[in-house]
C-alpha cells in the first residue's frame, strides 16, 4: 500500500471514528455506532500494518501482536460480567497510559530519525516528554481506579497533610527535569531527567487517584478516559501519525466534555473532584456535618408479596436502578416484571440519573442488555416532574441519588446535587440489603419518610420474590 491509499484509509477510519462517536450518543444508534468504530480500527490498522512505514521484517511481530492481542480481548469479552465492566474499562485506560510511555521511550532511544533543525528536535523531544508525563499518570491513575471499583482497594479517599503542596512540588520538579532533558546533549545524559519525570508522575496518578472518594468514581472514570485520548494524541505525534493525533483529540476532547456532565450532575466542578475527599466508600461512618448523617425516625419494612400488590394496584410506576442491581445481576429479573407490569395495563418506566452506578452509562447498558424497550428509559431531566404524578416509585439498589438531604439540609456533602425526587410519588420502595449508607457515607432521610417502604434483601432474590407473587 503507497502512501496516499494509507492516508485515504486513515480519512475513512477518521470519518467512521466521527460516526461512531455521533451513533453512541443515542440508545437506538449505539449498536450503528459500535459497528462503525469496529470498522474504522479494523481499516485503521491495516492501513497501519500495509502502509509503507512497515517493513515486511516486522509482519511477525506484528502478526504476534495482533494474535495475542485479539486472543485476550476475546477472552475478557466472554469471561467479563456487565457488572464488571466499570474496572475493564479502567483497565483498558491503564494500557493506552502504558502503550504512550513505551513509545515514548522507544522514540527517544531511536537514532534513525534525522532533525533537519534543532528547533524540530527541540519539539520532538517535548512531545516525547508531555506523552510519557500524560501515559504514567494515565497508568498508575487507572491502575488505582481499577482497585477501586474492583473493591481490591477501599473506596475511602486517602487525602495525606499537605497534599496540594506535594503535587505542586511534584509538577515544579516535572517541570525542572524537563528543562534539564531539553538541554541534555547525550541520549544517556537526557534518560535520567526522563526516568525521574516518569516515577514523579507515576506516584502523581497513585495520589491524585487514591484522593478520590468512592462517589466521585463515574467522574474519575471518564477523567481517564479523557486522558487516555490526549495520551493516545501525544502517542501520534511522537510517531508522526495524524490518524492517532485525530483519534486521541476525539476520545481527550469527549471525555472531558462528559467528566463535565457528569461533574454538573453532582453540582461539584472539576477541580474539587481533582482534589479529593468526596465521598468514604460504601459502607463507612457517615460523613456527613450538622444532622445530614443522623436518623430521622423508624423504617417501615414491606415484604416481597406487599410489594407486588402495591405494583399491581398501581397505574404509573417508575423504576430507579442503582449499582445494587447491577452488583445483584437483578436487570433481567426487572425486565420480566416490567413485562408482566405492562401486560397487566400498568405504565412502567425508568428514571436513570447521569452517575448511577460506577461508570457513565452504567445503569443505561445493562438495561440494554435485559432487553428493556429504550423508549420507557428516561434520563432525570425528562422524569423527574412526573413523579408527583407516580403511584409507585421503585429504588433498586440506589441510594445517594435519591436523597432529599441534597434539596433540604444545605450543610449536606452532596447538597446542591441533582438527584431523582422519588419520595413525591404516591408510595416509594427502596430495595437494599441493609441501611449502610451509599458512596458518599451519608445517611438518607427517604428512608424515613411516612410513604417509603424498604424491601431488604437481596435484589435478585427479593425480585423474583416479587415476580411470582405477581404471577
Amino acid at each position: 500500500m503507497n502512501a496516499s491509499l494509507a492516508v485515504v484509509s486513515y480519512i475513512g477510519s477518521t470519518i467512521l471514528f466521527i460516526l461512531s462517536l455521533g451513533g453512541l450518543s443515542n440508545p437506538e444508534t449505539a449498536r450503528r455506532g459500535n459497528v462503525f468504530g469496529m470498522i474504522g480500527m479494523a481499516l485503521a490498522v491495516l492501513a497501519t500494518v500495509l502502509g509503507p512505514r512497515v517493513t515486511p521484517t516486522g509482519y511477525a511481530w506484528i502478526v504476534g501482536a495482533l494474535v495475542v492481542g485479539g486472543a485476550i480481548g476475546l477472552f475478557a469479552a466472554k469471561k467479563v460480567q456487565m457488572t464488571q465492566m466499570p474496572e475493564l474499562v479502567a483497565l483498558m485506560h491503564s494500557l493506552v497510559g502504558l502503550a504512550a510511555c513505551l513509545v515514548g521511550f522507544a522514540s527517544y532511544v531511536d537514532t534513525s530519525t534525522v532533525f533537519p533543525t534543532p528547533a524540530e528536535k527541540t519539539i520532538h523531544e517535548v512531545e516525547i516528554y508531555v506523552g510519557i508525563l500524560i501515559g504514567a499518570i494515565t497508568f498508575s491513575g487507572s491502575l488505582i481506579a481499577f482497585g477501586k471499583l474492583s473493591a481490591k482497594i477501599g473506596g475511602k479517599p486517602v487525602l495525606l497533610p499537605g497534599r496540594h503542596w506535594l503535587n505542586l512540588a511534584g509538577l515544579l520538579v516535572v517541570i525542572w527535569f524537563g528543562r534539564g532533558f531539553l538541554r541534555a546533549e547525550t541520549i544517556e545524559a537526557g534518560m535520567i531527567p526522563l526516568i525521574v519525570m516518569t516515577v514523579i508522575a507515576l506516584l502523581f496518578g497513585v495520589h491524585m487517584v487514591m484522593a478520590i472518594g468512592g462517589a466521585d468514581m463515574p467522574v474519575v472514570v471518564s477523567m481517564l478516559n479523557s486522558y487516555s485520548g490526549w495520551a493516545a494524541a501525544a502517542t501520534g505525534f511522537m510517531l508522526s501519525n495524524d490518524l492517532l493525533i485525530v483519534v486521541g483529540a476525539l476520545v481527550g476532547s469527549s471525555g472531558a466534555i462528559l467528566s463535565y456532565i457528569m461533574c454538573r450532575a453532582m453540582n461539584r466542578n472539576f477541580i474539587s473532584v481533582i482534589a479529593g475527599g468526596f465521598g468514604s466508600g460504601g459502607g463507612a461512618a457517615p460523613a456527613a456535618k450538622g444532622d445530614a448523617a443522623q436518623p430521622a425516625g423508624e423504617v417501615s419494612p414491606v415484604s416481597a408479596v406487599e410489594t407486588a400488590e402495591m405494583l399491581r394496584e398501581a397505574k404509573n410506576v417508575i423504576i430507579v436502578p442503582g449499582y445494587g442491581m447491577a452488583v445483584a445481576q437483578a436487570q433481567h429479573t426487572v425486565f420480566e416484571i416490567t413485562k408482566l407490569l405492562r401486560e397487566m395495563g400498568v405504565n412502567v418506566r425508568f428514571g436513570i440519573h447521569p452517575v448511577a452506578g460506577r461508570m457513565p452509562g452504567h445503569m443505561n447498558v445493562l438495561l440494554a442488555e435485559a432487553k428493556v424497550p429504550y423508549d420507557i428509559v428516561l434520563e432525570m431531566d425528562e422524569i423527574n416532574e412526573d413523579f408527583p404524578e407516580t403511584d409507585v416509585a421503585m429504588v433498586i439498589g440506589a441510594n445517594d441519588i435519591v436523597n432529599p438531604a441534597a434539596q433540604d439540609d444545605p450543610t449536606s456533602p452532596i447538597a446542591g446535587m441533582p438527584v431523582l425526587e422519588v419520595w413525591k410519588a404516591r408510595h416509594s420502595i427502596v430495595m437494599k440489603r441493609s441501611m449502610a449508607s451509599g458512596y458518599a457515607g451519608v445517611d438518607n432521610p427517604l428512608f424515613y419518610k411516612d410513604n417509603n417502604r424498604m424491601l431488604f434483601g437481596d435484589a435478585k432474590k427479593m425480585l423474583d420474590e416479587v415476580l411470582a407473587a405477581l404471577k
